[in-house]
């Protein structure tokens, strides 16, 4: 008895710090992830065309978006470790493309693309393995919300440093075009020694399963993942949790203008400003990378105080940040002076971090435990169609005429929208999925 007791704080303190291997994971991942974003600018010197650059942002989403909504559910039956094991690997190879593949857009795109894929499974199966490494019996009892807020602040940071780091090296850096992704690859593969540490929070379907084929054998509380014994494995790909009232018309909303704003901020006018900026346009599109992402971060870190659960409080603060945003990105598109482009990156960041955070809170109160994972990833899937709108904005542009600040008048006015449907339903039931 006394040597139990003794282990017991040993044991709790080893709990606390199960977590820190997949953040770091997730983190690493994430540096992959935004690291090209500020290389837009270089790109663009090498006489690549402005909506080609903003396709290349964009092609990671192809990567992304299938590994979201198909690594996602699969972990709910699978496990966690068999799905997120793989993926700080597969960024490394995505970087070591985008390094030797420099002066080739095919090679540039497939870089993009497997960046994605890592990407994709790090957003859906890494936020849902941190949120249960967060809570028992994994981890000490903790506010709610605590595993979302880890998450978040783990992608958010690694964008953050990821884009920062790029965009000092590959201006004043040797090997502008090769080192930034050398030294992400060489951080991928110490991220994944690390997280191969952390235990299976979802026992695998196969190991809940007793000799005869049936469930009789589970473990205690493994009564959700046992559940898909009974399913095919198509089954796992549908998500009824999406149908959710408070899913619809909360956290879509809210995850519609995460990257719209964060594209909006640190990929169009640092690329809209290249004219203006002399010196180094590598470092200050970097510069406006870090203030979007840093205020995102910050506001992450205090997202609890502005969150009130049975209300849509913190999506509904989300999202005027965002409307705030777009007509600051009216003013700038137009004014392109240092400061307009700066309270643009400011104000969008502080949207996009709120949003993300009230996205996952929302997520975590109404999934269930078997769809946790596919529901952050229809989430995500979601929010990362706003890379595609710095090329829809170059195109229509370049061959329609259209003025940037008449285009973000309209953004602003559609966020205006979406912010109008949350205040809606803005105290819609929670109706827990259990």
């Amino acid at each position: 008895m006394t040597t139990l007791t003794a282990l017991r704080p040993a044991e709790s303190t080893a709990g606390t710090k199960q977590w820190w291997g997949v953040a770091a994971a997730v983190f690493a991942i994430a540096w992959g992830g935004n690291e090209f974003t500020p290389l837009l600018v270089m790109y663009k010197s090498h006489g690549l065309a402005p909506t080609t650059v903003y396709l290349l942002l964009f092609y990671y989403v192809l990567g992304i978006v299938p590994a979201l909504l198909i690594g996602g559910p699969l972990s709910d039956r699978y496990g966690r470790r068999r799905l997120l094991l793989p993926a700080p690997l597969v960024a490394a190879s995505g970087s070591l493309m985008l390094a030797f593949g420099s002066g080739s857009v095919p090679a540039l795109a497939a870089g993009r693309v497997l960046c994605g894929i890592a990407l994709g499974l790090a957003m859906a199966v890494g936020s849902s393995w941190l949120k249960e490494l967060s809570q028992p019996p994994h981890g000490p009892a903790l506010p709610a919300g605590t595993g979302a807020r880890r998450s978040a602040m783990s992608l958010t940071g690694g964008f953050a440093v990821g884009a920062g780091a790029a965009g000092v090296l590959a201006q004043w850096a040797p090997l502008p075009d090769t080192l930034p992704y050398l030294i992400n690859a060489v951080l991928c593969v110490l991220a994944a020694a690390w997280m191969s540490r952390a235990p299976e929070t979802v026992p695998p379907q196969e190991n809940l399963r007793g000799s005869s084929g049936n469930t009789s054998t589970t473990t205690p509380g493994s009564g959700a993942v046992a559940e898909l014994n009974s399913r095919r494995l198509i089954d796992d790909l549908k998500i009824p949790a999406v149908s959710h009232r408070r899913f619809r018309y909360v956290a879509l909303p809210a995850a519609l203008w995460l990257f719209t704003s964060a594209a909006t901020a640190y990929a169009v006018m640092p690329t809209l400003m290249l004219p203006h900026v002399h010196g180094a346009p590598i470092a200050f599109s970097a510069l406006i990378t870090v203030i979007t992402l840093g205020c995102g971060f910050a506001i992450q870190s205090v997202a609890r105080r502005i969150d009130r659960p049975g209300t849509a409080r913190a999506a509904a603060v989300g999202l005027f940040l965002v409307t705030c945003g777009m007509l600051s990105a009216t003013w700038a598109s137009g004014a392109l002076t240092l400061g307009a482009t700066v309270l643009t990156a400011v104000v969008l960041g502080a949207g996009y971090g709120i949003g993300l955070v009230a996205g996952l809170q929302e997520i975590e109160r109404i999934a269930r435990p078997d769809d946790l994972a596919g529901l952050t990833a229809v989430f995500y899937s979601v929010s990362y169609l706003g890379f595609g709108v710095p090329a829809g904005l170059s195109y229509l542009h370049q061959h329609a005429g259209f003025s940037y600040p008449s285009m973000y008048i309209g953004l602003a006015a559609a966020a205006a929208g979406c912010l109008g449907l949350v205040l809606r339903n803005y105290k819609v039931a929670l109706e827990v999925r259990r």
